[in-house]
């Protein structure tokens, strides 16, 4: 399947302890693979197996994955109590409770304690950075696939539109072929009658004139360059038919497309095939700016 370079997918996964991971991916056309991770810092440490992991299903283009993690409630906060330090308190409550006689009462409340500082401390809970990684890979996991169905849905429309424009490449291509002979002959009437023109007063073998005439005729003969854009068309649709990154190789095979089809532009002079080389070369541009769009 050919897959488009641009393209967007989201995944998001909702866990028992409240979290809430969200991965976006956002791809546009480059002519290698940039993958960039944007994440909260804390959870930097799962950033290349995420980069690998969106490596493994792209091949080209510039990915931008865009990572939101939430929590609900206070899962991921933990109290904790300074016991030592607390009973430090409770002593000294003792102490001034014998300096001051029954002015200092004598039993201390948890929520009097609470208020001394750092009796107890807020803290956030340790993780476990392999699960995390592990829940950050499964939501990427998700949104890669969505990413790719969009891009396989737009590669689908791509490869139908430059199938359609190589077989209107064919048709002109035909139309050419059926006219060359005929342009070839003319040509080669022309030359003989120019060549009897200027030679007219000069003694010379007539079959060595028309052999002449027709090595030269031959040089606007443009079988060749037909062939091998028939060929360049067969391997255009193969590669299209098998799938995968073809995009590069597909950029080099529409330079061969353009340099077969000049060659046939400035060989004839004929204005009807002039006309369909200016239509197939249109054809071709148009293949090569939507190849532009493939992985």
């Amino acid at each position: 399947m050919v897959k488009s370079m641009t393209g967007y997918g989201r995944g998001e996964q909702a866990f028992d302890d409240g979290v809430q991971i969200t991965v976006e991916l956002r791809a546009v056309n480059n002519r290698y693979l940039d993958c960039t991770v944007k994440m909260p810092r804390a959870y930097i440490f799962a950033e290349e197996a995420m980069k690998a992991r969106v490596q493994a299903g792209a091949a080209r283009g510039k990915v931008d994955v865009f990572v939101t993690i939430t929590r609900s409630g206070g899962d991921d906060m933990v109290v904790t109590v300074n016991e030592e330090l607390a009973r430090s308190y409770v002593q000294a409550f003792k102490q001034l409770h014998k300096l001051g006689g029954g002015s200092v009462k004598e039993k201390y409340c948890a929520t009097d304690l609470a208020r001394f500082p750092d009796v107890l401390t807020v803290e956030k809970r340790e993780e476990d950075l392999d699960e995390m990684k592990g829940r950050l890979l499964a939501a990427l996991d998700l949104a890669i696939a969505d990413f790719n169905s969009m891009r396989e849905r737009e590669g689908e429309r791509l490869c139908a539109d430059i199938l359609g424009r190589a077989e209107a490449i064919e048709a002109l291509l035909g139309e050419i072929e059926a006219r060359s002979p005929q342009t070839v002959n003319d040509y080669r009437a022309r030359l003989e009658a120019k060549m009897r023109e200027v030679l007219q007063n000069t003694q010379i073998d007539e079959g060595r004139l028309v052999t002449e005439a027709a090595i030269f005729a031959d040089k606007v003969a443009v079988d060749e360059e037909t062939v091998r854009l028939h060929s360049h068309l067969g391997q255009l649709r193969e590669l299209l038919g098998a799938g995968g990154a073809v995009g590069r190789k597909l950029d080099f095979l529409i330079q061969e497309f353009n340099r077969e089809a000049n060659t046939i532009g400035s060989k004839c002079s004929d204005m009807e095939i002039t006309r369909r080389v200016v239509d197939m070369k249109a054809e071709i541009e148009k293949i090569r700016e939507q190849v532009q769009n493939l992985e």
